[in-house]
Parts: C-alpha cells; sequence; structure tokens
C-alpha cells in the first residue's frame, strides 16, 4: 500500500494530529475511500462478539516477555504478529486481554502503544489514538521496574515517540523514536524482534519512499535494507521482517524480495493483509496465476475473520485493497469475470453517502469497471455504464474516455468526436490540484487523452498519427509513481504495439512488447504480441517457447487473447 509521495525539492509536509485534508492525502487511496465510511473515525472499533480469543492459524512466532502467565505470553504473541501484520486494532484488543489477564505486564501496555501511533501507510494519529498511546506508556513505565533489562529499553525508546499534548508537527518525535531504536538495536544486534522494529521505525520516517523515480535508492533506504536482511538471517521466517522487507524492494528491486515473498505466503493463514503481501511481488516478477490465488485466499481469509471480528475500522482498507490487486492480476492473465466481479467489488464496497460526502477523496477510485471493459473489449457494455455524478469529475472524465475508445472501435465516428469533446469539458472540471493516490490526476487524464485522440486516429486510418499519440502516452506513462496496482493500468505499450503490429511494424512492436515484458514480466497481452512479431518475421522456434510462457499465464484465462489491445480485433 502506498500513500501519496511529496512532489520533489517540495518541502517536508507537517503531519497533524487532526484528520484534515492535508493529513487525509497522505493515506493509501483506499484509506481515502473508506476511512470515514466504516469508522467514522480513525477510533478503535469494539468487538462486539464477546471477549477476544485466540486465533488459530497466526504462525508459530514468539517473543518472550515478563509475565507469570501462559496465556498472557500468548495473547502478547498474537498482539505482536497482529502488529507485524498492520491490523492494529486487533493487535491492541489482544494486547488488551494480555494487561486484563496479568496487569502487571509492561510489554502489554507497551504493545498498547506502539500500535496507536503512526505507520507507512497511516503516519497521523487522531486524537483517540494519541490520548490511548500516552495512556498506555504511562502503565508500561509505571510497570516497567518489573521488567527485564530489555524490555525497558523498548519502553524507554517508545517514550520518546509520543507527546501530551499531542503536536502538530509529529516529525522530530518520529526522528526521535527512530534514533533511540538504533540504540537499543545496537544493544541487542541478536534480537529479531527489536532489529524489525527498528527497520520499521526508520520506514515510518519516509513513508513509501524507499527508491527514486529510476530505481535508485534513497540515502535511508540501504541501513532499512540490511536492517532488515539482518533480522531475516537470525529469523527467516519472521512475519514482520518478511512483510517489510517486501514493501522496502517492491518499487525498486522486487527481485530480491522474492524468496521473502514465498517464505510469507502461507507463514500466518489467519491474516489476510499476510497472505496478501506476496501479490506485491507476484506482479512485479510475473507471477500472475500466484498474484490472483493470493489475493482471492486474502479475501476469503477476512471474509471469516469478519465473522469472529465483524466490526472493522482501519483494517478493511486492507480489504478492499485485496479485490483491487485481484482484479488488476486478472486483467493481465486474460481472466475477465474475475477481474469484472473484483473491480465490483472494491467500488461497491464504498457506501454511496460516503462517496458522495467525500467525493474528492473517492474520485479517483470510482472506475475500475470501466477499466476492466476497456481492457477486454466490451464495448456495448461500456455503452450501457450509467452516467457518474457530477461530483465525480474524474470518475466522469474516465467514463467519457471508454465512451470514445468505444465508439471508435465501433467504427461510429461522429459519436466518438462526441465523445472526445465531452472529454476535454469533463477534463477542464477536474481541479488542477485533483490528486490520485500519488500521482497527479491531470497527468493521468493527459495520458487517456493521448490514447484516445490515438484509437480514433487508427480507426480512421491514419496509423502514424496514431503510433505518434501512443509513443507520447507512453512516455508520460513511464513518468507515473510506482503504485501498487499501477494508476494506469491498461500498459499504453499493448496498444502501442497492437498499433505497429496490425500496420506490419513488426520490428518496432516487438521493441515495444519486449520493453514491456521487462516493466510487466509474464503479462498476457505482450506475450501475445510478442509471439505474433517473432512469427510474422519467421522466428518461429523462439515464437513457439513465447506461446509456451502465453500458456502459462493464461491457464485460467476465459478470454482468448487475439490481440494486446482490443481496439484491434485480431493482429
Amino acid at each position: 500500500m502506498n500513500p501519496r509521495r511529496r512532489e520533489p525539492n517540495s518541502p517536508t509536509p507537517r503531519r497533524r494530529q487532526s484528520l484534515s485534508h492535508h493529513a487525509f492525502r497522505h493515506l493509501h487511496p483506499l484509506c481515502l475511500i473508506a476511512l470515514s465510511a466504516i469508522s467514522g473515525c480513525v477510533s478503535l472499533p469494539k468487538n462486539e462478539s464477546g471477549p477476544i480469543g485466540l486465533f488459530k492459524g497466526m504462525g508459530d512466532h514468539r517473543y518472550a516477555v515478563t509475565t507469570d502467565s501462559r496465556l498472557a505470553q500468548q495473547y502478547f504473541d498474537q498482539g505482536l504478529t497482529w502488529a507485524f501484520a498492520f491490523n492494529h486494532d486487533e493487535a491492541i484488543r489482544s494486547f488488551t486481554r494480555a494487561t486484563e489477564i496479568d496487569p502487571g505486564c509492561a510489554m502489554a501496555w507497551w504493545g498498547i502503544a506502539l500500535c496507536n501511533g503512526p505507520h507507512i501507510n497511516n503516519p497521523v494519529m487522531s486524537d483517540q489514538a494519541s490520548e490511548s498511546a500516552w495512556k498506555a506508556l504511562q502503565n508500561a513505565e509505571r510497570l516497567k521496574t518489573g521488567a527485564s533489562e530489555k524490555e525497558r529499553r523498548l519502553i524507554d525508546a517508545l517514550a520518546r515517540r509520543y507527546a501530551a499534548p499531542p503536536v502538530a508537527d509529529r516529525a522530530p518525535l518520529d526522528q526521535a523514536y527512530a534514533d533511540a531504536m538504533r540504540k537499543v538495536y545496537a544493544a541487542y544486534p541478536d534480537d529479531a524482534d527489536i532489529a524489525t522494529l527498528t527497520a520499521e521505525a526508520m520506514m515510518d520516517l519516509h513513508p513509501w519512499d524507499m527508491w527514486t523515480q529510476d530505481k535508485r535508492q534513497q540515502p535511508w533506504t540501504p541501513e532499512v535494507l540490511t536492517t532488515l536482511e539482518h533480522a531475516l538471517a537470525l529469523s527467516p521466517n519472521h512475519p514482520g521482517a518478511l512483510h517489510l522487507y517486501i514493501h522496502t524492494c517492491e518499487a525498486g528491486d522486487p527481485w530480491r524480495a522474492t524468496a521473502a515473498a514465498e517464505r510469507l505466503r502461507n507463514l500466518v493463514p489467519a491474516s489476510g493483509h499476510l497472505v496478501h503481501m506476496p501479490s506485491h511481488i507476484d506482479v512485479l516478477t510475473g507471477k500472475w496465476a500466484n498474484a490472483a490465488e493470493q489475493n482471492e485466499r486474502a479475501i476469503d481469509i477476512d471474509r471469516e475473520y469478519r465473522k469472529i471480528s465483524p466490526r472493522q475500522g482501519f483494517y478493511r482498507l486492507y480489504m478492499l485493497h485485496n479485490a483491487h490487486m485481484l482484479c488488476f492480476a486478472s486483467m493481465m492473465s486474460g481472466r475477465y469475470q474475475e477481474a469484472l466481479d473484483a473491480a465490483k467489488a472494491t467500488v461497491t464496497t464504498v457506501p454511496a453517502e460516503f462517496v458522495r460526502e467525500n467525493a474528492a477523496f473517492a474520485d479517483p477510485y470510482m472506475s475500475p469497471v470501466f477499466d476492466v471493459l476497456k481492457r477486454f473489449g466490451k464495448w456495448d457494455a461500456i455503452l450501457r455504464e450509467p452516467q457518474p455524478p457530477a461530483y465525480l469529475p474524474i470518475t466522469t472524465a474516465m467514463w467519457r474516455y471508454t465512451r470514445g475508445l468505444a465508439y471508435a472501435a465501433k467504427h461510429d465516428f461522429p459519436a466518438a468526436e462526441r465523445e472526445r469533446t465531452a472529454y476535454k469539458q469533463a477534463v477542464a472540471n477536474v481541479p488542477e490540484d485533483a490528486m490520485l493516490a500519488i500521482n497527479k490526476a491531470h497527468h493521468m487524464l493527459k495520458i487517456a487523452g493521448l490514447i484516445l485522440d490515438g484509437e480514433i486516429a487508427f480507426q480512421r486510418g491514419s496509423v502514424d498519427e496514431a503510433v505518434a499519440k501512443l509513443r507520447e502516452a507512453v512516455e508520460l506513462e513511464d513518468q507515473m509513481i510506482y503504485m501498487e496496482p499501477p494508476e494506469w493500468i491498461q500498459p499504453a505499450r499493448h496498444t502501442l504495439g497492437a498499433f505497429l503490429a496490425d500496420a506490419k511494424r513488426c520490428k518496432e512492436a516487438e521493441a515495444v512488447y519486449r520493453e514491456d515484458l521487462k516493466r510487466w514480466p509474464e503479462n498476457a497481452w505482450s506475450l501475445y504480441g510478442l509471439s505474433s512479431c517473432l512469427r510474422a518475421r519467421g522466428a518461429n522456434d523462439e515464437a513457439a517457447e513465447v506461446e509456451a510462457r502465453l500458456k502459462v499465464t493464461t491457464a485460467k484465462a476465459d478470454t482468448p487473447i487475439g490481440s494486446s489491445c482490443l481496439c484491434v480485433p485480431e493482429m
């Protein structure tokens, strides 16, 4: 998951305690459309199903703390694993249960304080979270005289993270906490949990900013990587270290985290989010079937989890993220119905009232159904989609865009021109500063406009104009900041390659497909395009090898692929 990064050379934004418009913009996109809808505020939801129990499938990670109660230790371990799984609300419930069983367990209070704090997907703290963290910290400090030296060091470090009353700018506190954890780690270098907590404290200073746009490490990235790799050397199946290592590597060097993804895949079967996490690496390394399967499993796991813990707060955004990733993986492997169902789930899970009242936040994420229908060439279905409400200008623009593509594909050029004009008007209605998750909305809308121009030109027979427009679109797409799934979800190279291949410019098309496969390995659409180009130039042996790979990617496809973009029905 990935909150918006600031523009290069811009000042560091201030982190506020209240959920202001500015603070909301630092959350992951699914937070923006789900957070208020699911809890009304960032408060700890109460479990209405009775006292919290011990979950099955939590894995075998243990971290011994000072307590005479075996049951309190079990709840502490469960809480820590939930924390490493980013289910902080459930972690707090487990830590709280540990304090009820053993009121003198300082580390259980430490856990409550820790999980009320900021993290990479939510770097702000509500007033209630700040109050809860401070109260828990005071209890931990009061009880730490009965704890071990190591535990006292962890409690003292966490004390650097909070203030009473809360401060508007958290940056100095977060820095102080990271510095304190570095010292604890230096004192206990053979403790994998301390190494993991130290890495997370450092990551919280730079949420989702481990790599530059050209995939070079940021100045702080090597220390995070080294710390996590040391934790994994000490404890290869550490759930927190594996989770954070995937997040650290994915935007710049996903292949580096393939082993971590494999170890995490089935490690904590009770956690939908940890089961989902390997898909971040799967989609970047060409394991599309694995990506779909992980998210299908995560959705099933979370469905069962909600039966046990029905009231969910922040964690529901991770549930929505599963559907979004399943949609993307299914699109890239030719699985139309699954992609469409996941797209609908992503949208319909968000209450209509919330969308209406928080339109600026919801708007960028309301058009995945259009994306799926476009990807699979469902032109008539696109034209049946109702017009979005006026308070969703980005969604309205994307609706106009896909309608223009549909009319162009059907060779109804007067209608396509009307939609192109309407698209431009819709784009003009989008505020200039509107954001997606981390990219500017108008950057994405420029890509859409170029593709619409290119597809109309192509269908009219103006191939050179169409190719020129698509090359511009590709250049703009390459400038977009990393996001998962990507914020332009159908690569423009798929359309460019189809235009070139149809024009018998196979050498150019082949180069386009090979570049796309570097970026999105083993995706069905470019594999098909590449095999077609290879057949056209008589490279039949290589074509057969590519077709064998395509067969693997499309093993569960429900749509025959005859073109890299269905605006060109057959290549």
